[in-house]
């Protein structure tokens, strides 16, 4: 079994973004050289996110305002913010987003559904913040 363990840091102009990393994540699977096997992608950041979903601007401005509707930026809607922190909704928007996805090689490449793209989701930005590929198989 071989194995590619790689490292991505985002540090996004914005305070809640998301980044298409589609491209990125193909790339490594292609130089891992392996033909059979699974892609874990994982923001290593409790405040950020990866996901799978369609590369549309508007589904994108729609994930933004759903987001802030569940999970409002007013830091005093949040205990979490009662110390020196101010991002309670990030943790929320995180974790309704998901901290990680897992997708199939077959052939070598990824192996997506229609209109399928991973997605970096940023919820408190700014600072850099790391993402974890790790692609295992024959």
């Amino acid at each position: 079994m071989k194995s590619l363990t790689e490292y991505l840091t985002f540090n996004t102009e914005k305070e809640i973004d998301f980044i298409n990393i589609t491209s990125k994540i193909e790339s490594l699977v292609s130089q891992s050289k392996i033909k059979e096997g699974l892609c874990l992608v994982n923001a290593m950041h409790i405040t950020a996110s990866v996901f799978i979903n369609d590369e549309e601007k508007g589904l994108k401005q729609d994930f933004k305002d759903w987001l802030e509707k569940l999970a409002p930026r007013d830091s005093s809607l949040y205990r979490h913010n009662l110390g020196v922190e101010d991002n309670g909704h990030a943790h929320l928007k995180r974790t309704i987003m998901g901290r990680e996805v897992v997708v199939a090689v077959t052939g070598g490449k990824l192996d997506f559904g229609p209109w399928e793209q991973i997605f970096y989701g940023e919820f408190d930005g700014k600072r850099p913040k790391r993402v974890l590929v790790k692609i295992i198989g024959d």
